[in-house]
């Protein structure tokens, strides 16, 4: 089909938006990480704009509309020019060449091929940026349609009007998939997938993905449950009825006994790039089925978090998928497999003890884990490409009419206005963006913060991983946290409040559980929390409304001083002045993603400490 005049305009702009989104990102991770001298960096009145001055040649780089917030965040949103000797502008345009022009001044050891790999990642993530935002063209005109037709005007009215809460929080998940991880330069970055397949497994295509219900044999797998999964098979026929029941008739028209074997969910690309291949010999010595019945599912915003279409198959399924995304291959590790459950069964406990914390957090705990580990070998390891956790979704199943968004959503325009969710619900609610961030900081902060003060447990509270459940009028009222596989916790404060958890050590494996030292988990919880969702909160807010003196950090200073003022009295005195003081002076410790990537990921905890925003109000 031919695109008209006005279509093609449409498509030429997202590729250029999507150009000018890499560069965005990439001159952000190079500030805040201090891959170039920020010393070199200033306002220019005859440019009318900001200018990098090199420090190892005579050019300069003009940026046109910058935005500079706390916490060392620098935002290009113009035109950024290379300015030469003679004093001649050309305009920088995509990422291969702001990184050929700053080569030389990277704070960064590097070498060619590391520089060429991450400009191939960003190409990719541009080109299924591109296909993305075109997709959404039609998706947004088909939504803004059905709006119409039965008179609303706010996004959220439409989907609870239209949807279950469970699958209303399904569609914003898949909404909110557009925009990745706001600091990942390599965003949307699937290398090894063909764009037909990003296309027809991604959710910010809106796809459905039916997955094979493999067979694992039992004396092949480990299993990580729940007290209440006491029956493997009882529960997957509770949570899946009718898979669960085409699962047992497969395996008995073969003359196989279902008790002895597993459920194990495999997703379509994965069965056949990976699987078939690397898992062949599982596969002939019959230790794996793969000829299971099919599970229609729709992938979440993490792409390999798959929910059921109908709702009478309830639970999560997440699976991996051995595809490079954004940052790493998307293996289902045993330690996930392991300290899933066993976290989110800590936290039930503590919620219960906290009442929720007064009300402000529910969890969607993760019930059951199994991975592949051989009887006689015993090498956990092997399992990660053959592992499957089942999410509950208990927290959807809900009467209180709460709608759950994604934080991500949030940030996500709507389809019907170029304005971000967040507008929509700030308007509904009545109140000024400023009163309405306060409400909603609160919200996150005082489970998130209580949890870590009292418990040493670090919820991973980012934007992908957190939902809040909003009123009708778009107050924020609680918080939902998904996802326990890599959370962290220190186990002296657990045991002080007389609790254990086992945690799962593995050669080569990464811990989440620590004793001597609580700063993995602190610069987890501030990172993932802080820097990731709440800073990102109100860089948001503050450009689209033009808030000025950052009164929006104000707010979340007072309120982290008042949560930790409020659980005071519960805690050693000075473990609270040592968190208090880091909490409210510290650099924010923050993950270095474009250090990693660079260095090709040859260590996952490189940190870099940005500018306490908390130090503007003394």
């Amino acid at each position: 089909m031919t695109n008209t005049p006005k279509q093609t305009n449409v498509l030429n702009i997202n590729a250029e938006f999507s150009h000018h989104n890499s560069l965005r990102r990439l001159i952000h991770c190079l500030f805040a990480e201090k891959l170039i001298d920020k010393k070199q960096f200033y306002w220019d009145f005859d440019y009318c704009g900001y200018i990098y001055q090199s420090i190892t040649s005579s050019f300069k780089i003009l940026f046109t509309d910058v935005d500079i917030y706390p916490a060392n965040t620098v935002l290009s949103y113009g035109n950024i020019y290379i300015i030469d000797k003679n004093n001649q502008k050309e305009i920088i345009q995509t990422i291969d060449d702001m990184l050929d022009i700053l080569k030389e001044d990277l704070n960064i050891a590097f070498t060619p091929n590391n520089l060429n790999k991450l400009k191939n990642d960003i190409k990719n993530s541009v080109d299924n940026d591109i296909n993305a935002r075109n997709f959404r063209i039609n998706w947004s005109h088909d939504i803004s349609q059905q709006m119409s037709k039965y008179g609303f005007n706010d996004l959220t009215d439409w989907v609870v009007h239209k949807y279950s809460i469970r699958d209303a929080a399904l569609f914003l998940d898949q909404w909110g998939s557009l925009e990745g991880h706001p600091y990942y330069p390599t965003w949307k970055s699937r290398p090894n997938m063909k764009a037909k397949d990003v296309m027809a497994y991604s959710p910010e295509f809106n796809a459905t993905v039916n997955l094979t219900v493999a067979a694992l044999r039992r004396d092949m797998a480990y299993i990580e449950a729940l007290p209440h999964v006491a029956n493997i098979h009882l529960w997957f026929l509770q949570q899946f009825p009718l898979i669960g029941q085409q699962w047992c008739d497969w395996l008995g028209q073969q003359g196989r006994d279902p008790q002895q074997w597993l459920p194990l969910p495999i997703h379509p690309w994965h069965l056949n790039h990976w699987v078939k291949e690397q898992a062949a010999e599982l596969i002939q010595d019959e230790i794996l089925l793969i000829d299971g019945p099919q599970l229609e599912t729709k992938p979440t915003m993490s792409f390999r978090t798959m929910l059921p279409t109908d709702a009478t198959n309830k639970a999560f399924v997440k699976l991996p998928i051995a595809v490079w995304m954004t940052s790493e291959m998307r293996s289902l590790q045993a330690k996930s497999i392991h300290m899933g459950p066993r976290i989110s069964q800590l936290i039930d406990t503590i919620l219960k003890q906290e009442k929720n914390f007064h009300g402000k957090l529910e969890s969607l705990r993760e019930d059951l884990g199994i991975h592949y580990r051989h009887a006689i070998e015993q090498d956990d390891s092997a399992g990660r490409f053959l592992s499957v956790v089942f999410r509950c979704t208990n927290s959807y199943e809900r009467s209180d009419n709460l709608l759950p968004i994604t934080v991500a959503t949030l940030f996500t325009a709507l389809p019907n206005q170029q304005k971000p969710i967040f507008t929509e619900l700030i308007e509904k609610s009545g109140l000024t963006p400023r009163e309405w961030f306060r409400s909603y900081t609160k919200v996150i902060l005082e489970p998130v913060i209580s949890m870590y003060l009292i418990y040493g447990i670090a919820l991973e509270a980012h934007q992908q991983n957190t939902q809040v459940l909003f009123t009708s009028e778009g107050i924020p009222e609680k918080c939902l946290i998904r996802d326990y596989g890599d959370g962290r916790a220190f186990l002296p404060l657990l045991h002080q409040q007389g609790y254990q958890l086992q945690a799962y050590s593995w050669p080569g494996i990464l811990p989440t559980v620590f004793e001597e030292d609580i700063e993995p988990v602190r610069s987890f919880l501030i990172d993932a929390c802080f820097v990731s969702h709440l800073h990102e909160l109100a860089v948001h807010i503050t450009r689209f409304y033009r808030l000025t003196n950052h009164q929006l950090w104000r707010e979340l200073k007072n309120i982290t001083q008042y949560i930790f003022e409020s659980v005071k009295p519960r805690i050693d005195e000075g473990f609270w002045r040592q968190e208090y003081e880091i909490f409210m002076n510290s650099p924010w410790q923050t993950r270095s993603l474009l250090t990693m990537h660079i260095q090709r990921y040859i260590n996952y905890r490189i940190q870099h400490g940005l500018t306490n925003p908390f130090l503007l109000f003394q």
